[in-house]
């Protein structure tokens, strides 16, 4: 009798697992967001990787150019600007690697960056989180590393004490450290950084109150709290513009970044450590404003940027001392 068994069936191949997802968030950035893209798609080699693109509400064509020039891009245009946390949650949502690279629209990674990222944690199961060393684009290093803006903090910056110390020492800050060494931060800028999922399964996403600015330094905080370690990898680059998506309206700037840093103290120290954070910042800025006033009448070539200063310093006092903390509840 002729056997009535199925012919074997040839074994699947187990499926790799995803190295990497991407999230980049769009603003109005279209031929910058497709040179990202160019970059990142010759430096993901080697790696089983996915881009998600989040497009907030551009009015450029970027989801169509987007779509014509990289079709396996996964696009989510959203009807609403929704802010940088905001939007990046709807990519940690659909994000399925194990490691998830924040990138921004501005930001040009080189052929062997984010390689380098993926094994810094790979070997370092204690890092929740890498940043590469960043440049500007004429090849100028980019501070991109800074300590934590507690109320103490704030104190030591505006009284000078930091500057006394080494950079990078627990009393210094990262002010005038060239980023060459390789190990633990305080918090590195969003531009480009590489997190583990599992810190982000246990610290959460973004706190989306912070619509922009210190909405990743609320995160990384987050992060390092739950036990991981924030990294800066000096021999991995990524050059940034900055700015690309920002609002040319300097006041209006100011005032959404210190709106998010009142958020951050009020939720990391209290009312009483929002209390000393402003304290501080009125202090630097009164001792800060006459040398500026000074160097408008003594310095005639640096008298743009004095008067753009001394606008600034006096901007800050009449707000920190008069303007009443808009917080939104969690």
């Amino acid at each position: 009798m002729p056997s009535t068994d199925s012919p074997a069936q040839p074994a699947r191949p187990a499926m790799r697992p995803m190295d990497v997802s991407v999230i980049i968030v769009s603003y109005n950035t279209r031929e910058i967001t497709l040179r990202c893209l160019e970059d990142l798609n010759a430096g993901l080699g080697g790696l089983q990787a996915e881009t998600i693109v989040i497009d907030n509400a551009s009015s450029d064509g970027s989801v169509q150019a987007i779509a014509e020039r990289f079709p396996r891009v996964s696009r989510v245009p959203r009807e609403h600007n929704l802010g940088f946390g905001a939007a990046n949650n709807v990519g940690l949502e659909r994000a399925r690697g194990r490691y998830v690279l924040l990138l921004n629209s501005d930001a040009f990674v080189e052929p062997d960056t984010v390689g380098r990222l993926v094994d810094y944690l790979d070997k370092r199961p204690g890092v929740g989180v890498v940043a590469p060393r960043l440049l500007n684009e004429d090849g100028t290093l980019q501070r991109s590393c800074f300590r934590y803006p507690s109320p103490m903090r704030a104190w030591l910056e505006n009284l000078g004490i930091a500057r006394l110390f080494r950079p990078g020492s627990p009393l210094g800050d990262y002010r005038d450290w060239a980023h060459d060494r390789t190990g633990p931060v305080d918090w590195a800028i969003g531009a480009c950084l590489l997190v583990r999922r599992e810190a982000i399964d246990r610290a959460g996403g973004f706190d989306e109150r912070f619509f922009m600015y210190a909405e990743e330094t609320d995160w990384q905080k987050r992060i390092r709290d739950a036990g991981w370690d924030i990294c800066l990898l000096a021999d991995a680059q990524a050059t940034h513009l900055g700015g690309a998506s920002g609002a040319s309206d300097r006041v209006r700037v100011n005032e959404q970044f210190f709106r998010s840093i009142d958020l951050y103290q009020a939720k990391h120290y209290g009312w009483a450590g929002l209390v000393l954070f402003r304290a501080a910042m009125v202090v630097g800025a009164v001792a800060r404003l006459p040398l500026w006033a000074a160097a408008c009448v003594l310095r005639p070539n640096r008298r743009a940027k004095a008067v753009g200063r001394v606008r600034m310093y006096a901007w800050l006092i009449g707000r920190q001392l008069w303007r009443r903390p808009r917080l939104q509840r969690s």
